[in-house]
């Protein structure tokens, strides 16, 4: 008796450096993104306004739909609670950017203050390295005074700055994995020790 199920072989691993241009082209897009964001931090802080809004929009409306479809659900008055909350900040970000762009501003500066002042105290408490740990989060919280300070302004370039930071620092990763995965290192693998 013969089996007649077709035999599926494994397929093999894709080889090393396959797909490094790809790589490579999304690191080459976020440098040039992130420049444009240095370039012009205002109309980058404006769309990523309108993303976190309609990211806001979106999770608004489903929780809302989750809380009306999950009848006798336990959950379902929070669900519909935090999809029109969420739906109305969403709404706000999309229909009046710069008090969205203000308040991601607010809550960044708040971030950095205490932050600094949890590093601060942690370096007080330090045998080894208290100096450094101190000096972090006495930058942390002269950062936030500054945000602080500069108030309504800095809200409506910091984002963009933020933005343009994380877009530049993750698009020099993306091309230094390209290159290496090209050589024919594993993608996004730690070197080998």
């Amino acid at each position: 008796m013969t089996d007649t199920r077709a035999f599926n072989a494994p397929s093999p691993p894709p080889a090393a450096g396959a797909g490094w241009g790809w790589i490579l082209g999304y690191g080459v897009l976020s440098v040039v993104l992130g420049i444009l964001a240095f370039l012009n931090p205002f109309a980058a802080t404006y769309a990523a306004t309108l993303v976190i809004g309609a990211f806001f929009i979106a999770a608004g409306l489903v929780s809302i739909a989750a809380g009306f479809a999950g009848k006798g659900h336990e959950g379902r008055g929070y669900a519909i609670g935090f999809g029109l909350l969420s739906l109305v900040v969403g709404l706000l970000m999309a229909f009046n950017p710069v008090s969205g762009a203000l308040s991601l501003t607010l809550m960044v500066a708040v971030w950095l203050g205490v932050r600094g002042a949890l590093e601060i105290g942690l370096g007080m408490r330090f045998t080894r390295g208290r100096g450094l740990m101190i000096a972090l989060g006495v930058v942390n919280f002269l950062l936030a005074l500054y945000v602080f300070i500069t108030l309504p302004s800095s809200a409506l370039t910091l984002p963009g700055f933020i933005l343009g930071i994380s877009f530049v620092f993750g698009g020099v990763a993306s091309i230094a994995a390209a290159l290496n995965h090209k050589k024919g290192a594993a993608a996004f693998a730690a070197p080998a020790l």
